[in-house]
């Protein structure tokens, strides 16, 4: 029953924030990439106010998966980095925390264009 409830809790913090996301396209004009940047500064700022943590300690995957919790790695890279190097830590701190992630992202969209011979739309 313990696991039960906590994919319920990780299934609807991720439905909220999709929720919340189908919200801002449908009454809003904002584009789906404004979107996705103001996600990514949430996550920004919920790490340099140091509250993402609890969240995520409650939500798991419900909070990281999303592109919030992308937001919330480079904060937290650029912040560690600042403590170890000073200010030049901004700089390479969150691009260290995620490359891992962002090179499995460009490795299997380069993998999935090939297999899938993806095409521009035609207008």
């Amino acid at each position: 029953m313990d696991m039960f409830l906590k994919y319920l809790i990780v299934f609807g913090v991720g439905g909220t924030v999709c929720l919340l996301a189908q919200i801002l396209i449908i009454r809003t004009r904002m584009t789906s990439a404004r979107i996705l940047v103001l996600f990514e500064m949430i996550g920004v700022f919920l790490q340099a106010i140091q509250i993402f943590e609890p969240i995520k300690n409650f939500a798991n995957a419900g909070i990281t998966v999303p592109i919030i919790g992308f937001g919330a790695s480079l904060a937290k890279g650029a912040m560690d980095a600042v403590k170890e190097y000073g200010i030049l830590g901004i700089f390479n701190g969150g691009l260290t925390a995620t490359s891992a992630g962002i090179a499995a992202a460009v490795g299997f969209a380069y993998l999935f264009a090939l297999i899938f011979k993806a095409k521009s739309k035609k207008s």
